[in-house]
């Protein structure tokens, strides 16, 4: 099993939104995910409420079957639909891809 875990800061504003609602609206484009992909076991998106200077604002877990499966997600027209908005949005991503 693969688990992908990525956190991102976003900018005070994008797309003409606050970093509020650029947060939301990421949490929903990656949640309506689940069920969708091949190989993508689990989904979920978290928004920070610590709102400390180390804090990211959104993070995502995921599970999927295997290496192969997590670079299908990657690929998928699904996925790659939801990037540019989070690109713009973001200014800072980190991620960690372990396999146990």
């Amino acid at each position: 099993m693969i688990k992908h875990i990525v956190m991102w800061k976003f900018k005070e504003t994008a797309h003409g939104q606050d970093l509020a609602t650029n947060a939301r609206q990421t949490r929903d484009r990656l949640e309506s995910l689940r069920g969708q992909i091949p190989g993508l076991l689990h989904i979920e998106v978290g928004l920070d409420f610590s709102a400390t200077p180390n804090s990211a604002h959104v993070v995502l877990y995921s599970e999927f079957e295997s290496r192969e499966a997590l670079a299908v997600y990657q690929a998928h027209p699904l996925h790659q639909a939801i990037v540019p908005f989070v690109v713009e949005a973001a200014t800072e991503r980190r991620l960690v891809d372990y396999e146990l």
